[in-house]
């Protein structure tokens, strides 16, 4: 009986050994994030406590609106009574966290600058005209009240007639300017995901034309980035993802009241006071 050379050998491609690795192919992998932020009461040294009773005073106003806070709240704390010496130390508990927020100055929009504190909701709100003070809450509300600039509905003429290069704005437009026209209080974000959908350049710049800019920016820091922009349209909202190499990885418009990426959540903010807790009792 004939052998059939099958046999005596496996084929080719297949076995241990056979395929080949990835050190041989040299392949490479981004990198994953290797740890996790966990939080620890600062060590804040306050030798002259007399001296510093008023930044005290505030801090236990700041965790009595976080106890007390209810969603769709905002609660603001004065600074403007404090001596400079009790604000640095007002800031030094509050720290800095991962959102930055600033508002640009337009006519009669005045300039601020907010930055959250490192206990979510908690935010240090400082603007031109001497504004000094901690606003309790999801978002910052001046900063929602000036986004749009008083933008109203989106320009939908000549659309029929779109330039050259042009594919998918008009519908977009037509579909946005909808959405933020008829949007109620407490309607879930409509988010039109740019990433997914076939667009030109001449598409992005008819968007970014038509939306108009804002005045409210938004900066989250994390494992990646994340910016967001008001529009001068009012409940639209430019978002977009950048990974830690600064890559845009996620494009989308938003309409929405803020975008929730933004947002602190209920259980975030009852955790702030939490550890404003321990905070203030270190100090003591």
């Amino acid at each position: 009986m004939s052998s059939s050379p099958f046999a005596t050998q496996p084929p080719i491609g297949f076995g241990p050994g056979s395929q080949s690795t990835a050190e041989d192919e040299g392949l490479a992998y981004l990198p994953m994030p290797s740890g996790m932020r966990t939080f620890e009461a600062p060590f804040i040294e306050v030798e002259d406590k007399d001296r510093y009773a008023p930044a005290f005073a505030v801090l236990e106003e700041v965790i009595a609106a976080l106890e007390g806070w209810q969603p769709g709240e905002s609660r603001i704390i004065d600074l403007a009574h404090l001596d400079a010496a009790n604000v640095a130390l007002v800031d030094e508990a509050m720290g800095e966290g991962e959102v930055a927020v600033k508002v640009e100055g337009r006519g009669d929009v005045r300039a601020m600058e907010i930055q959250e504190a490192t206990f979510a909701g908690v935010w240090r709100l400082r603007g031109a005209a001497g504004t000094d003070r901690i606003e309790i809450g999801a978002f910052p509300r001046g900063a929602v009240v000036r986004a749009f600039g008083g933008g109203a509905g989106i320009d939908l003429s000549g659309l029929d007639a779109p330039a050259p290069g042009i594919f998918n704005a008009p519908a977009l437009l037509v579909e946005i300017d909808d959405r933020a026209r008829n949007r109620q209080p407490g309607d879930p974000a409509h988010v039109i995901n740019l990433s997914l959908l076939p667009h030109t350049p001449e598409d992005l710049a008819m968007l970014d034309a038509r939306l108009g800019p804002g005045a409210t920016t938004v900066l989250s820091r994390g494992y990646g980035n994340c910016r967001i922009d008001a529009t001068g349209t009012r409940h639209v909202w430019r978002v977009r993802f950048y990974n830690s190499q600064d890559m845009l990885i996620l494009d989308t418009i938003e309409v929405s009241e803020v975008p929730e990426v933004a947002c602190a959540a209920r259980e975030d903010i009852a955790d702030s006071a939490e550890r404003l807790v321990e905070v203030l009792a270190a100090m003591r």
